[in-house]
């Protein structure tokens, strides 16, 4: 039985190995600190490195992703035939991002362009059949997917049948047969040959939106009033707010250059979404947009419609903006209510059922489909178990797994095709549409793969650190340095630091319910401030002497500028 103690167990820490010393050498004038973390990224050599620091943007030629003429062809030829386009988009942050990019494209090319942006609960995740003929009813002759499509094999067959052209861009895994759309973009096909195949929806959205602007430009007489870069703040939202790796060289760059286009904040719906988050257009990261930015656009698609979300990202008038702006933030609220409420009950759940090793399963027709992803995102980082969280609906449910890197869930959902009627995602988070009188054999089959897999695995949460540091290497020249990694995120965090044997000269509470810590740490001669997120039940326990892992970042207070530890993870020194 899967029992509260499992998430009370100290994390694993885990000590990266230094890099030869010719890497270091060659790279001298960053520092060993910098060094070593470059080194354990991956970029093993001087050259990886320094390229990865770079501000050289990376852009590799469109046209080098399998069917791109074929899908520019195609819409330039339903341009000149004043053929109306339909853009079906997905209903998180990456599809909108994405519906927006391509619309404001295809417009600026000229096209007679709507969206589609299905609903959750109703239509579910991916194409819907009914939907595709409604719209071939309606005298539409080609759609273009965003962030979906993919495994929608049936539905595209349907489609075809009714004369409409299917053009598909997505990023999710290909399953075992590609859909037989008239164009697929997504470079994790096999045989595509495009270098980079971990981009957003919104990234292959993007190498649609530059390939038509590249063929406008070449052959028409009047070229678009709009350049690729025009696009880049909605590329960095989506790119982020996905989860899309920063450690890969494209994506690396699009998110850069997009921070660039979002700190002028141009669009009046990004601004009005920021000055209701509270992000200062001059201070917006990666992180302002995967902890503040992201979610509220996401929220739309979790509990209204995500139509919110895209007029926001297409408004010209600063009015509107600011009322969608205040829509979302207020969607937002309830979302995060929504999800503790549910995140309690799938607990509970988890708790309740016995023999659950290494899976944890939840189902209840309380849950909202928007906001079980959420859950068993939850689930799995206290847990770190793969989840799967259903919500139990008359007939179809609806379900969504988080996974740890031991256990490839989109894989796991192949193994159940069967037993669903649809599914799709990425290694470690997927979806799923699956009859109720198949849920109990689902379950029982999940598990059994789940024990499979995950049987000589040590199932406790484990934390990389890239360098052990005195706290004389803490400098506000080390801080700086980190920056250079920006953006930081998903396979490129925030590098965690590990000090051994801190005394601690001051501790409190604070917090609106006491659930942080702020720290004063000592290790003899210097002393620095520290902050503990979450940490607050260590007050009343805490040792005098700690090792600490922690974040070096750089702490701004009254015209003071000095090196802070945002800490990870504590635990009692030895000695």
């Amino acid at each position: 039985m899967l029992k509260d103690t499992v998430s009370k167990q100290p994390k694993r820490w885990l000590h990266a190995p230094d890099p030869p010393y010719d890497f270091t050498q060659a790279l001298s004038d960053l520092g060993p600190v910098l060094a070593k973390i470059l080194y354990n990224r991956g970029l093993t050599t001087p050259v990886l490195a320094r390229q990865f620091l770079s501000d050289d943007v990376v852009a590799y030629d469109p046209f080098l992703m399998k069917d791109m003429a074929k899908a520019v062809a195609r819409i330039r030829n339903a341009i000149r035939r004043k053929e109306p386009i339909v853009v079906y988009g997905d209903f998180d942050a990456d599809g909108v991002t994405s519906t927006a990019l391509l619309i404001q494209t295809l417009k600026a090319l000229g096209g007679q362009i709507e969206p589609y942006i299905p609903d959750r609960i109703d239509e579910g995740y991916g194409l819907n059949t009914l939907a595709l003929q409604k719209l071939a009813a309606k005298g539409i002759k080609l759609v273009v997917t965003v962030d979906c499509g993919i495994r929608s094999v049936e539905e595209v067959k349907a489609a075809n049948a009714t004369g409409l052209d299917i053009i598909i861009t997505d990023h999710h895994s290909v399953g075992d047969v590609i859909p037989p759309a008239l164009a697929v973009l997504n470079p994790k096909q096999v045989d595509c040959k495009y270098p980079e195949d971990m981009l957003a929806g919104v990234g292959i959205a993007y190498k649609l939106a530059t390939a038509l602007i590249i063929v406008a430009r070449q052959q028409d007489r009047n070229a678009p009033n709009l350049s690729s870069e025009d696009l880049l703040d909605l590329v960095a939202l989506g790119t982020v707010a996905d989860l899309a790796p920063l450690d890969r060289i494209e994506n690396r760059s699009m998110v850069k250059l997009g921070l660039v286009e979002l700190a002028r904040a141009r669009r009046p719906g990004i601004y009005a979404l920021m000055d209701i988050s509270k992000v200062k257009p001059e201070k917006v990261s990666a992180t302002s947009i995967g902890f503040a930015l992201g979610p509220r656009i996401n929220a739309a698609g979790r509990l209204e419609n995500a139509l919110i979300a895209y007029q926001l990202l297409m408004t010209s008038d600063l009015t509107e903006a600011t009322r969608l702006a205040q829509e979302l933030q207020e969607i937002n609220t309830r979302r995060q209510d929504y999800t503790a409420e549910s995140y309690r009950i799938a607990k509970d759940l988890a708790q309740q059922d016995g023999g659950i090793d290494n899976l944890i399963f939840a189902a209840d027709v309380s849950f909202r489909p928007g906001i079980v992803g959420l859950v068993a995102g939850k689930l799995t980082e206290e847990y770190y178990r793969p989840s799967v969280v259903i919500q139990i609906g008359e007939e179809e449910s609806h379900g969504s797994c988080r996974s740890t890197p031991e256990f490839h869930i989109t894989n796991a959902l192949d193994e159940c095709a069967d037993l669903l009627v649809q599914h799709g995602g990425h290694a470690q988070a997927a979806g799923f549409t699956i009859r109720n009188e198949n849920i109990p054999a689902f379950k029982e089959r999940l598990q059994g793969l789940a024990a499979h897999e995950l049987i000589h695995h040590d199932l406790r949460p484990s934390i990389s650190i890239d360098a052990e540091a005195e706290m004389i290497d803490l400098t506000l020249m080390l801080a700086e340095n980190i920056r250079k990694l920006e953006p930081m995120g998903t396979d490129n965090p925030e590098p965690i630091f590990m000090t051994r044997r801190l005394r601690v000269m001051e501790s409190r509470r604070v917090g609106n319910d006491g659930s942080h810590l702020k720290l004063r740490l000592s290790d003899g001669p210097l002393t620095m401030d520290a902050i503990a997120f979450r940490f607050g039940d260590w007050y009343s326990h805490l040792p005098p002497y700690i090792d600490v892992l922690y974040n070096l970042q750089i702490n701004e207070w009254n015209g003071r500028i000095t090196p802070q530890m945002n800490v990870v993870d504590l635990r009692p020194s030895e000695r």
